[in-house]
């Protein structure tokens, strides 16, 4: 079952964020308000394709603080920054740090719109990979340490006799555990290995 998308709003104005909720429902697109960052990284963040409407000044801290502290946890969706009043520093700042995009108050309801559903698009995307990667991962951990040796060197070419001289084992012994290898990480052949390799080693980057 696929999780709801989901909108999340950190504002100080009790005003800005009613509105960006009715606005956010009434195109039947899932909304949580917070009035701080506080209160936002105290709630669990949903594993769904998410979006972060965020005030830049805040009564306390400031958005960066916030966007920089979600770095930290690991959890990178979309940011759009809201802010009464911007200036390109200001905006160049958010943009290198990884903001989707940056707007200044009062904008179009449209013009919102079309950046959340462009973000929450985007998102998807994204966590359909980290879903993969997880799965990836977690049948890399079930194999045994001498397995992993062996998936090492598959991933260079290198056949089975070679396998066996490396580990100092017989050939026959080395085809067991490529056999072993192949079946736990749920590949068909050399190629989609190297593949699930590289997913891994993009994702520890």
């Amino acid at each position: 079952m696929r999780a709801t998308p989901r909108v999340y709003v950190v504002d100080d104005d009790a005003a800005i964020r009613t509105a960006l909720q009715r606005l956010l429902h009434s195109e039947d697109i899932a909304c949580r308000t917070f009035e701080s960052a506080e209160a936002f990284l105290a709630q669990p963040v949903e594993e769904a394709p998410s979006c972060l409407l965020l005030d830049v000044n805040l009564a306390q801290g400031t958005g960066f603080d916030l966007q920089d502290e979600l770095q930290l946890r690991g959890l990178h969706f979309p940011i759009i920054f809201m802010t009464g009043y911007g200036t390109i520093a200001m905006s160049v700042k958010a943009i290198k740090a990884g903001a989707r995009e940056f707007l200044t108050k009062p904008f179009e309801p449209e013009q919102l719109l079309d950046l959340v559903r462009e973000a929450l698009a985007s998102d998807a995307l994204n966590l359909t990979e980290r879903c993969l990667t997880c799965n990836v991962k977690a049948r890399f951990n079930s194999l045994t340490p001498r397995e992993k040796e062996v998936m090492a060197l598959l991933v260079t070419g290198k056949m089975n006799k070679q396998i066996a001289v490396e580990l100092g084992t017989s050939e026959v012994t080395a085809k067991v555990h490529k056999k072993h290898v192949m079946t736990k990480m749920d590949a068909r052949n050399v190629i989609e290995l190297l593949k699930m390799h590289q997913r891994m080693s993009a994702s520890a980057e």
